[in-house]
């Protein structure tokens, strides 16, 4: 029998792209269209970061999330909502004295990276397992492991579900403690971010390695950045787990030809009907991570 994949669609990240294509979404307004739009092309799952509509870079402000939710939920958007925690650890060194560090940093503590979290409750929330050369330049992700354990904390806390994001061997130890210490709940949902530079290579036997490490029953995903996004895909399904699309990883659909968000998760689609198996329904993806009904579908108490 054909088993059920998840698909998320990771909607615009934080990085310079908007200037490279037209088709990464900027707005809230945007990023919520294009959110509906993944969702009806066949995606479960839908990650959002937002960005400052004026400039087009990464935010951190809770407003823009909001903004994104209301309409999410307002247009009866049937996908599971997963927003970033990742934002507040970019931290970038001065050219000549690395202590003096550039006007770009923005690194703050776990506390301020969970404020949208808070705010608003999603289903599903990144969480960065570990430190990472980033970018071409002089720049460190930060996630400490104080960081990382507290946040796992408050998460827990909060009734929301950890997406743990694992750029390297090194942050899958850091997964494997916080499953240890029962910060995190059963069953762990882990995501491998494979071909980033300076982080694990979008490599079979990178994956099929740090699949094995994993604790027994544990879900997970791998996505490959730019041209491996759709090679990776075919290896996660292969290899029994969920896949990830989406401009936040990959601009272009074929060379030359940059996609929509639709299109990724539209060809994603055809990816893993091709390998056998079916597109998860945005409930069956919420049985499958262990997550509640959606609200419309919650019984009622009395």
């Amino acid at each position: 029998m054909s088993r059920p994949v998840i698909i998320t669609c990771a909607l615009t990240g934080d990085s310079d792209t908007p200037g490279k294509s037209p088709h990464v979404p900027v707005t809230p307004a945007a990023i919520a269209d294009d959110a509906m739009a993944a969702a009806a092309a066949g995606a479960a799952i839908v990650h959002v970061h937002v960005r400052d509509p004026a400039s087009g870079r990464g935010s951190r402000e809770v407003a823009l999330y909001a903004e994104v939710v209301r309409r999410l939920r307002e247009a009866g958007c049937p996908a599971v909502v997963n927003l970033t925690a990742g934002m507040g650890g970019k931290l970038v060194f001065g050219p000549d004295d690395p202590l003096a560090v550039g006007p770009d940093t923005d690194v703050v503590n776990a506390a301020t990276r969970l404020a949208h979290v808070e705010a608003l409750r999603p289903d599903l929330c990144s969480l960065d397992c570990g430190s990472f050369n980033a970018g071409t330049g002089d720049e460190i992700y930060v996630s400490t492991w104080p960081m990382i354990r507290s946040m796992a904390a408050r998460i827990r806390a909060l009734g929301v579900k950890p997406e743990l994001e694992v750029f390297d061997f090194g942050h899958l130890t850091a997964v494997l403690a916080l499953q240890a210490e029962g910060l995190v709940a059963p069953p762990p949902l882990v995501q491998f971010a494979l071909g980033l530079r300076w982080g694990a290579p979008a490599d079979a036997r990178v994956l099929l390695a740090l699949r094995d490490m994993l604790p027994a029953g544990s879900r997970w995903v791998a996505f490959g950045a730019g041209r491996d996004q759709l090679p990776v895909a075919a290896l996660s399904v292969l290899l029994g787990g969920h896949v990830r699309v989406g401009l936040e990883d990959n601009l272009y659909r074929s060379r030359g030809v940059l996609a929509t968000n639709a299109d990724l998760v539209a060809d994603a689609v055809t990816l893993v009907r091709t390998l056998g198996q079916r597109p998860a329904t945005p409930e069956e993806a919420r049985a499958i991570l262990g997550l509640a009904p959606a609200p419309a579908e919650r019984p009622a108490h009395g």
